[in-house]
């Protein structure tokens, strides 16, 4: 009898793994055999939730509160809370009805390029960018056109660019990141009314990653919202609240897409955490805000230490890291074949975590063809941990042979 032939996993699923999970779960190896590590790597803020928001959510499990599905879009407060915001921060009148709180930013995103793309549509993003567009996008049957935005454009997408993109074959979306990962650089208003008139007048759908917003050192950020009615908007609590464990997020989104990502999140998701819904009202409140802006004042600092030890790191070009938590490096005179030079990035970041306890991210998880030539250094930890780990970094380049 013959055997049947073996099951195997979906197509769609063939997306790389993102490599700074790879080296969290190293570093929690190295961690459990003792070694001392530390970690520049993932955006997670050291300082955690605000305490007022930690308390809301002390006294719903002390209150014993019964937490259930919410409605597919969120509690009504928490939309209302959240609507609020835009008014503080960008003087915008959004309705509570276009809020959908999510799972993170991650079920933002997955919610939103449902809704917005079907499979095989084409949509645009910057290269180096975040992994995970391009993998969901991937994994949803969406065709990923990659824009190479290097130093000579600030890493971030031009007209000019879509123009030459959508003429080669029509695009269907746009994503864009202000303050982006991994560079930390930012789009003025003048560039995001150019995109957005661009996007309206091509009817391509804009969807913008502001989950950086309120940490910036060198301009205030612009919502997408600002410029145009028809963006959607993504948030999170994960960055500048210091909330990435309890899995909320949000989205703004245009009138077309409100019930398309409602009935979305009904089927898919169900809803986001009742019990961190209930909390997250908190965040919003005069302590909250205030707890944030110095924890950014932290990472301003953590940004101004690298910078200033940019001559003794060796390092070569850098973004501009106008805003967000990182630092996004070429490795400059550290590449080559010679004595104490490393092929990639990823020998790099390697050889710095196992000899000098120190981790940072090789650019190949954000760019395709260039990262092997870059790294990122994550601010998130803040001053006394960048501290700590530049001082190793020194010292680790400083007992390499010379060539």
């Amino acid at each position: 009898m013959r055997s049947a032939p073996s099951m195997q996993a979906s197509r769609r699923s063939q997306v790389p793994g993102f490599e700074v999970m790879r080296i969290v779960g190293r570093i929690e190896q190295l961690r459990a055999a003792g070694r001392d590590v530390v970690s520049l790597t993932a955006g997670e803020p050291g300082s955690g939730a605000p305490p007022a928001v930690n308390g809301a959510a002390a006294r719903v499990h002390a209150d014993q509160t019964v937490l259930n599905y919410s409605p597919a879009l969120g509690i009504r407060p928490l939309r209302e809370a959240i609507a609020a915001h835009y008014g503080d921060w960008y003087d915008l009148e959004v309705p509570a009805e276009r809020v959908a709180v999510t799972t993170g930013s991650s079920g933002a995103f997955v919610l939103s390029f449902l809704a917005a793309f079907d499979h095989g549509a084409r949509v645009a993003l910057a290269r180096p960018g975040y992994p995970a567009y391009r993998n969901i996008l991937t994994s949803l049957g969406i065709d990923v056109v990659d824009l190479d935005c290097g130093p000579e454009v600030r890493f971030q997408p031009t007209v000019e660019q879509l123009a030459a993109a959508h003429a080669e074959r029509p695009l269907d979306g746009l994503i864009l990141a202000s303050p982006a990962n991994p560079t930390g650089t930012m789009l003025d208003r003048e560039q995001l009314t150019a995109l957005s008139a661009w996007c309206a007048e091509s009817r391509v759908q804009m969807i913008s990653d502001e989950i950086y917003h309120g940490i910036s050192y060198t301009q205030p950020s612009v919502s997408a919202l600002q410029v145009s009615d028809e963006a959607a908007a993504v948030s999170s609590f994960s960055k500048y609240w210091g909330m990435p464990g309890w899995r909320l997020g949000w989205a703004i989104l245009p009138e077309h897409l409100v019930d398309a990502v409602d009935r979305l999140a009904g089927n898919v998701t169900l809803s986001a955490p009742h019990g961190s819904q209930i909390a997250a009202v908190e965040a919003f409140s005069r302590d909250s805000m205030q707890f944030c802006q110095d924890q950014t004042a932290g990472y301003a600092r953590a940004r101004r230490m690298v910078l200033e030890a940019l001559p003794q790191l060796g390092w070569g070009e850098l973004a501009p890291a106008d805003g967000a938590f990182y630092v996004y490096a070429h490795l400059g005179q550290h590449l080559g074949d010679g004595p104490g030079r490393f092929r990639s990035s990823p020998a790099y970041a390697e050889a710095l975590l196992e000899e000098a306890g120190v981790a940072v991210v090789p650019g190949t998880d954000f760019d395709r063809l260039a990262g092997h030539e870059w790294i990122r250094l994550s601010l998130a930890p803040g001053p006394e941990k960048v501290a700590a780990g530049l001082e190793r970094i020194l010292a680790f380049h400083g007992d390499r042979p010379s060539g």
